[in-house]
């Protein structure tokens, strides 16, 4: 494996979902520890890693209000699933020998540090991998707008989003067969074209913080540490890219 990384320090937003692997809810212990190896892989590289993980395998926000829950209520039950998530990597991690610390939008002192964005700068500096929780510990924001401003905060070289496929497409593949895949994308053609990457605010958070977002499929083995390098599959969106 190549050892020379074009990134630093990352953010790796990762969907609730990865984690289910082959289940309906949940978690899926394989499917976790698939995730684990690939970022303990780029670590070993001397990346600074952090991460962002969705609620969605356990609850999603907007289906609560859909089925009549008050948004900020359901909002606040989708961050504590992200919580969940949070922990159950950082168990996974440590059990790979990975140093792990979460730090919770939320303060709840029992189960994890509360977010404080200097003791986060520091964790990565000593080498652990960071996973933010609760999302931004606001209602009405996504976890990709948390992923976007945590990655600002924290002045990572790059957001990259772990998903089901290998970049970003015209459609989706599974659906549509001939759907178009593209190499590289400005966050103008995101936005313009309503490309289903992240929501608009997170890619305009990137777009003001000059951090490009590198789309590429979580479940391909060593793909996060091929990205890294500048070799693999993926889609990267940045202000010159077209």
């Amino acid at each position: 494996m190549p050892t020379s990384p074009k990134y630093k320090r990352v953010l790796l937003k990762l969907s609730g979902e990865g984690l289910m692997g082959e289940l309906d809810f949940g978690f899926e212990p394989e499917a976790m520890e698939r995730i684990a190896n690939e970022v303990k892989a780029v670590c070993e590289m001397g990346v600074q890693v952090c991460l962002v993980i969705g609620g969605g395998n356990i609850f999603r926000g907007l289906k609560g209000v859909a089925s009549g829950l008050e948004r900020s209520s359901a909002d606040h039950m989708g961050m504590l699933a992200t919580v969940m998530n949070a922990l159950g990597v950082q168990s996974v991690l440590e059990k790979m020998g990975v140093a792990t610390r979460v730090l919770s939008a939320i303060p709840m002192t029992t189960v994890c540090e509360p977010y404080i964005r200097r003791r986060a700068m520091r964790h990565m500096e000593k080498g652990r991998v960071v996973i933010f929780a609760a999302g931004t510990g606001n209602p009405y924001f996504t976890t990709d707008t948390a992923a976007a401003l945590r990655a600002a905060e924290m002045n990572c070289d790059a957001l990259l989003k772990g998903t089901q496929v290998d970049g970003v497409y015209s459609d989706d593949p599974k659906l549509v067969v001939d759907a178009e895949r593209y190499d590289k994308l400005s966050y103008r053609d995101v936005l313009t074209r309503d490309l289903k990457v992240m929501d608009a605010s997170a890619i305009s958070l990137c777009r003001e913080n000059d951090i490009p977002i590198i789309v590429f499929s979580i479940h391909s083995t060593g793909a996060f540490a091929d990205v890294m390098t500048g070799k693999g599959k993926s889609t990267i969106i940045g202000e010159g890219e077209e």
